[in-house]
């Protein structure tokens, strides 16, 4: 019986310290959509290149800057909270043309 008490402290222990993580992690990347896209262009010189819309109606937008090819990869929920899920470097804007139809890329 003290061994199944002990084992589920433990267990109940590493549950509440992996969840506060997750969100302290969280907290840390996010931010309100205009914070981010400010900070993003007076900090790094970055300006949106694209945008599509992910699951759950979040928007996923990719900022770089072609002067130093920084880049980040932002997603932002429908009510207006923008998390940094990815940065990097060496950021190329690419104009490649579509396959002919039918035929695999």
């Amino acid at each position: 019986m003290t061994r199944q008490l002990i084992a589920s402290a433990f267990v109940l222990g590493g549950f509440f310290l992996a969840t506060s993580h997750a969100q302290a992690q969280q907290n840390r990347n996010c931010a309100p959509r205009d914070v981010v896209v400010e900070r993003l262009g007076t900090t790094f010189g970055e300006t949106r290149q694209s945008i599509g819309l992910a699951a759950n109606n979040q928007v996923v937008e990719v900022f770089a800057s072609a002067e130093s090819g920084s880049w980040t990869i932002v997603v932002s929920t429908p009510a207006g909270v923008s998390c940094v899920v990815a940065a990097g470097q060496a950021f190329e804007n690419l104009a490649e043309r579509l396959p002919a139809s039918g035929k695999p890329a």
